[in-house]
């Protein structure tokens, strides 16, 4: 009954973000140019590359992408709400984009659809787009459960090689073991949120065992990521944890 009223929960409020001005995004020299690197909210994001620009669970509809150019990829993680917006994907400009997702989502596409190209990835599978290299990571819950959450193979969490740096979007997922064991993360965008997924000393544990360079705690609602920066730079001074602000809405109101 409470994953059930949980889950009831997060598609409520999966789709009703409210479009607030855009934080300011930061800016990585990368080989070939620079990469953009732009909080939307909660789940989404915006990677842009030599002109090209990567849509990471676009929810919030086409406002919340206001000034931004139009995506050439969309990742998308999981069937939820807060990751996987069928009426925020059909409202912005997909004529030119690929969407790259796991067969649950692929399964759950409009039919207004058809037409767009997408890509299929299990976990473990591997795409080139736009000469940026895509690979589909393991995300679930634990105890592995068959009414969890998030069931192992259903979604997906991304690495991607973009201008020489690995970026690491975790989507929903626990401190799993394929997570603490990747290797050379530059870039990592961790999720912590109950009961969804993970509380905060299980995701600062994660990031301590794969030690990316620069760690940004999202997806976050109801979070301490105060108290994840600390425990984190406790135990590797040297990780660079980015605090950014992924719910300017909330804070304003």
């Amino acid at each position: 009954m409470k994953r059930k009223l949980a889950f009831t929960l997060l598609l409520a409020v999966g789709i009703t973000f409210s479009h607030a001005q855009l934080v300011s995004p930061d800016r990585e020299n990368v080989r070939g140019g620079e990469m953009t690197i732009q909080p939307i909210t909660h789940a989404t994001l915006v990677l842009s590359y030599n002109k090209k620009n990567i849509y990471v669970d676009p929810t919030g509809g086409a406002t919340a992408f206001t000034g931004l150019a139009a995506p050439d990829i969309i990742l998308v993680t999981d069937i939820h709400g807060d990751h996987f917006d069928p009426k925020t994907i059909e409202a912005i400009n997909t004529s030119k984009a690929v969407l790259v997702v796991p067969q649950a989502v692929a399964d759950k596409l409009p039919a207004t659809m058809e037409k767009t190209k997408v890509i299929i990835l299990n976990n473990g599978d591997k795409t080139m787009q736009q000469s940026i290299g895509i690979t589909a990571v393991p995300m679930y819950n634990l105890p592995e459960a068959a009414d969890a959450f998030h069931t192992k193979g259903r979604g997906n969490g991304y690495v991607l090689s973009i201008g020489g740096k690995n970026v690491y979007i975790s989507g929903d997922t626990e401190d799993i073991p394929e997570m603490r064991s990747l290797k050379d993360i530059d870039f990592a965008f961790v999720c912590m949120n109950l009961p969804y997924t993970m509380d905060v000393s299980q995701a600062a544990s994660g990031v301590l065992a794969f030690k990316p360079k620069v760690v940004y705690p999202y997806h976050y609602r109801g979070q301490d990521v105060n108290t994840f920066k600390t425990v984190v730079n406790s135990g590797d001074a040297s990780i660079d944890v980015r605090l950014r602000n992924w719910y300017p809405a909330a804070q304003k109101s």
